[in-house]
């Protein structure tokens, strides 16, 4: 799907010139090392050691009553640190290991992706810089003190909406003052090539291991729907990446809409946004007639970004996904619906996917896969608060 740094139109690399050195050196080697036999060799078992790959692929056998459908789950909740993000971090920290680095820093929103990179540069031994909104250090108090924990330094982003955007911002410009001892972990599908080819190929073990176990478990490889939550995007990247090219099987992305579309706090990227350019790519971003970014809203930290990634913006314009838009209230009712059907608390990003089912019917015979990409425990304070459950 992705031609020169490009899927479709969208992509490409546009940074400053310091960028340039650093971002070449990646894309010059990347796909070099990934296909190395000691890097393959050294992910793979790290994978099933440390991240607890593989993970289930379960049968919702409560949730597939009460729709009328066969849904599963691919429940990366219960990787290590608790959602996809440590694939992306583990193989990242082992191509930095490859280029001479010794320094790492990253930008969060929700947290995952900060914990799960102080916990991959815990196990080697690197210096971990994560870059949070002062925002969303508030809201996700429980993840700040794990990445702490975990010997990395957390550091306010305090322009701004003080959310995702201004933490990737404050990492970019890290990174351009520290370009020769650092490599820079970005934790979804954004940003220049090639990082979200990178990303994607690293998260593609999801969509790998669930080809394998549908055999198993339904005697053919592929779902009729593949359904996941998309903000950068890493973890539908990761869903759908084998499927791509198959047409047997139907996408479905599914995208914040906040307090609603029509309202100013929203952060649903394909019915607000215009192609533009954000973070060194070319994609769909949400903007005002003078081209300057607007602040995106969503009550999960992970998805009030104001753009998607390249690859998501190009399933989009050329139809080969639908993606839907659900506003916080959907998310949370369908995330308090979920723990209580299945006793699975997810984390509320993910919580949007498993809002769909009052958008689009499904068949009986119908097979679905969802990216339960994370689990619950970091938004807790927020369910308490939204449904008021200390009551």
């Amino acid at each position: 799907m992705i031609k020169d740094g490009y899927y479709g139109e969208f992509g490409g690399a546009y940074i400053p010139e310091m960028l340039y050195p650093p971002v070449e050196e990646l894309r010059l080697n990347y796909e070099k090392i990934l296909a190395s036999k000691s890097f393959q060799n050294e992910f793979q078992e790290l994978l099933k050691s440390y991240v607890g790959r593989p993970t289930p692929l379960y049968f919702a056998k409560n949730l597939s009553k009460k729709i009328g459908c066969k849904i599963y789950l691919k429940r990366e909740d219960l990787c290590h640190t608790g959602a996809h993000k440590i694939n992306n971090t583990v193989g990242q920290i082992l191509i930095a290991k490859h280029l001479g680095k010794n320094r790492i820093i990253a930008e969060t929103g929700a947290g995952q992706h900060g914990v799960a990179t102080a916990t991959a540069c815990a196990l080697m031994g690197m210096e971990c810089l994560v870059y949070m909104g002062e925002k969303d250090i508030k809201r996700q108090a429980p993840n700040v003190s794990r990445m702490k924990m975990l010997g990395a330094k957390v550091v306010p982003a305090t322009s701004g909406s003080k959310t995702l955007k201004d933490a990737t911002n404050e990492a970019i410009r890290d990174w351009i003052n520290n370009p020769e001892s650092t490599h820079y972990i970005i934790g979804s599908v954004v940003g220049p090539h090639p990082y979200p080819d990178l990303v994607a190929q690293l998260q593609s073990v999801i969509s790998k291991e669930v080809k394998k176990q549908l055999k198993e478990l339904e005697g053919r490889d592929y779902p009729d729907y593949l359904v996941a939550c998309v903000g950068g995007g890493s973890n539908a990247a990761g869903l759908y990446y084998d499927y791509l090219e198959d047409e047997r099987t139907k996408i479905i992305a599914v995208e914040a809409a906040g307090k609603g579309i029509l309202t100013s706090e929203s952060a649903a990227t394909t019915q607000l946004g215009n192609v533009g350019i954000i973070h060194g790519s070319k994609t769909l971003l949400m903007q005002n007639k003078d081209g300057q970014i607007t602040e995106p809203y969503s009550i999960s930290a992970g998805l009030d970004y104001p753009g998607i990634g390249p690859m998501h913006a190009h399933l989009f314009t050329s139809q080969r996904a639908e993606f839907i838009s659900i506003d916080d209230h959907e998310a949370m009712q369908a995330g308090l619906a979920l723990s209580k059907t299945e006793g699975i608390i997810p984390a509320i990003e993910t919580s949007h996917a498993f809002a769909i089912f009052k958008h689009k019917d499904f068949q009986p015979e119908d097979v679905l896969v969802f990216n339960l990409s994370g689990r619950g425990d970091k938004d807790l304070a927020t369910y308490i608060d939204y449904f008021k459950l200390e009551e």
